[in-house]
């Protein structure tokens, strides 16, 4: 087809001339960020390139097309002259990594300098973030009072997280029709995962009795596209109810009772009982690529941290010992 033919089809576009031309000039470099899905993975990856930036004094995004492995080589020591953990270097690594993966692509440069660079091995197979034992997750689910709007909440809350594994953003994303999809003939809990994937979870009994109590006091299930889990203050006239906040999750729920029920540790909060659904699911003989399905990981490695099968404390030889 000839030029003057594709003009004569072309329609009217939304960009004018000079927006089109600005977009045009846009680095590699900056698109390939404005892609990333994730606000969490934005978040990380826009602090570790901006240490990676005042580390090597880069102040344009074309910069980044001068780096070579030696720049690579000196910032890796210097995090580990920072005495940084092993996951947290690998991270940074990661990040630069991701960009000149899209670098790459776009011609931007010949090579990625981080490929090949040696990044720290794992401290464990296990993972960092501990699974609550049977007895403890038990107490945790009856922390809450019954009695209470708030209660009824949160005793809803725990038992979603509990039960099917979800992480605290995915929690606060929920709508009230989520907890209501019927699949097959069984009630589906619709999860909006990382990158906006959505995954259909069976509703355990428990959850659903729970969520159902805790909306018949709170008086919104009739609001199908309301946030299901939302602040107990009530908005002023005129303003929509907002969702609780993944903060929230975290500091009015997930370690406030943890605390009253005298659960202590490091790394424990909502994340402890995303691991401890996980765990119990492998240690009941859940298969682990169903159980990476449900977690919504895309790669099985990941599940893999959360498999103490041949760790669990109550199998130990300790245990056998007899005198």
């Amino acid at each position: 087809m000839k030029t003057h033919d594709l003009v004569a089809l072309s329609l009217p576009r939304a960009l004018t001339a000079p927006e089109f031309a600005r977009l045009a000039d846009v680095p590699p470099e900056a698109a390939w960020f404005a892609n990333l899905v994730s606000m969490q993975t934005k978040r990380a990856y826009q602090n570790d390139l901006r240490a990676f930036m005042a580390f090597t004094g880069i102040q344009q995004p074309e910069e980044f097309r001068s780096v070579t492995r030696a720049h690579i080589l000196a910032w890796r020591a210097e995090l580990e002259k920072q005495n940084l953990a092993g996951a947290t270097i690998r991270r940074k690594l990661a990040a630069l990594a991701s960009l000149y993966d899209y670098l790459c692509e776009c011609n931007a440069v010949t090579h990625n300098p981080v490929r090949g660079v040696r990044r720290p091995k794992a401290e464990t197979s296990e993972g960092k973030t501990p699974a609550l034992g049977d007895a403890q997750a038990r107490r945790l689910l009856d922390a809450p009072p019954s009695d209470t709007l708030k209660g009824k909440r949160d005793r809803a809350i725990l038992s979603v997280l509990l039960y099917h594994a979800l992480r605290r953003e995915e929690l606060t994303k929920l709508l009230v029709k989520d907890f209501s999809q019927e699949r097959r003939g069984v009630p589906h809990l619709r999860v909006q995962g990382k990158g906006g994937k959505l995954r259909y979870l069976p509703a355990h009994p428990h959850s659903l009795r729970l969520v159902a109590e805790y909306l018949a006091a709170a008086g919104h299930g009739g609001e199908a596209d309301a946030p299901l889990f939302r602040r107990i203050r009530t908005p002023k006239a005129g303003m929509a109810a907002t969702a609780l906040t993944p903060g929230g999750v975290y500091s009015e729920v997930v370690v406030r009772y943890m605390a009253q029920v005298g659960i202590t540790g490091e790394n424990m909060g909502p994340h402890a009982l995303r691991a401890t659904a996980a765990t119990s699911a492998l240690e009941h003989h859940a298969d682990i690529a169903r159980v990476q399905e449900w977690l919504g990981h895309a790669n099985i490695g990941t599940t893999r941290v959360y498999d103490r099968r041949g760790s669990r404390p109550e199998d130990s030889p300790t245990f056998k010992v007899a005198y």
